[in-house]
């Protein structure tokens, strides 16, 4: 089997951010320029989970095939990641997984998951302090994590959205893009940083505070990654911190918001 070139793993990456996370990019630019020409962004709102109709099991079917469909681009990463070619004899059958080679897989959930919640404390606290100053300074919208009505679905629905921001984005801007960059013969820090402008440009839709602090969690993501070469521990934080402030925000936070 040919090595790809560099010309065709560009094109690939193209259609593989044209299709997510990209594209996610270039509504947020636009949704921006919108909020800050109609007025000053401290008056605007972003909500993260909408109602999508006031009809429960429609609502229901529309969450969960948003959920279904936003997962696509991840299963298309997972096939470009995997090795095609057959295995040599004596070498284990597997070893060319993509869940393999991004860590994406449930070797060693114990440990993982303890990573998971030092980062998840470790981005999470600064965020709500860096939120807080970008709301006092008139950076940064207010942020409804959910806006879905209380039906029996909410809570799991939320759980299952959480989750699933956390493996596309991680997935996605980490072990795929990280790979390609270093075929691309990227330097590590190019590579890192490009990684972490686009996780910042697809949130500034919710101001520039956001930008700001999920560039810098996708900086110290990125580089756990090239440490442990697993992102399942960064699905796993991810995961927790949405789940905080979706499932949080349904349960507490209705009467008085984010603003």
């Amino acid at each position: 089997m040919l090595v790809p070139s560099r010309r065709r793993l560009r094109f690939e990456v193209w259609i593989v951010l044209g299709l997510s996370l990209g594209q996610s990019a270039v509504y947020s630019v636009v949704q921006l320029l919108e909020k800050i020409t109609r007025a000053p962004l401290s008056q605007g709102t972003s909500t993260l989970n909408r109602s999508q109709s006031t009809r429960e099991y429609f609502d229901l079917t529309y969450q969960l095939l948003d959920i279904i469909f936003a997962l696509v681009p991840v299963l298309l990463v997972i096939y470009f990641l995997t090795d095609q070619r057959q295995p040599k004899p004596g070498h284990v059958r597997g070893s060319g997984s993509a869940f393999r080679k991004l860590g994406f897989n449930f070797v060693r959930p114990g440990k993982d998951l303890l990573q998971g919640l030092g980062l998840a404390a470790l981005i999470g606290i600064p965020s709500l302090g860096l939120y807080t100053v970008g709301r006092a300074l008139g950076f940064t919208t207010a942020i409804i994590p959910s806006a879905l009505d209380s039906y029996w679905w909410t809570v799991p629905v939320l759980v299952l959205s959480a989750m699933r921001h956390a493996v596309v984005e991680e997935v996605i801007v980490v072990g795929y893009l990280l790979d390609r960059f270093a075929k691309f013969g990227w330097s590590l820090p190019l590579a890192i940083l490009a990684s972490s402008m686009l996780r910042g440009s697809y949130h500034l839709y919710q101001g520039f505070g956001p930008f700001i602090g999920n560039a810098l969690m996708g900086m110290v993501f990125a580089w756990v990654y090239t440490r442990t070469r697993r992102v399942m521990p960064l699905v796993m934080a991810h995961g927790l911190i949405n789940i905080v402030a979706f499932v949080g925000f349904s349960l507490f936070g209705r009467a008085g918001g984010l603003g």
